[in-house]
């Protein structure tokens, strides 16, 4: 499974709502919305990543309350 489908997965999983898109340089930016407690479940699950994943790290940041996010969850 790619890391895209994991933090779907994961995230449908959580009740969050939002995306996972890979990025030009390669890594995979992931926009959440939800519980603070069920985004937080979320960051463990990212940074521990599926089986044969290459996680380096995760970075957190919030977004803008402008940005919408979808009310499910996509992967491009």
């Amino acid at each position: 499974m790619g890391y895209r489908w994991f933090v779907r997965r994961a995230a449908l999983r959580l009740a969050l709502t939002g995306y996972a898109r890979n990025l030009p340089d390669g890594t995979v930016e992931v926009g959440v919305e939800g519980e603070v407690a069920a985004i937080s479940a979320l960051e463990l699950e990212l940074a521990r990543g599926p089986r044969l994943a290459r996680i380096d790290r995760v970075d957190k940041r919030e977004l803008p309350h402008e940005v919408a996010l979808p009310n499910d969850f996509e992967t491009s």
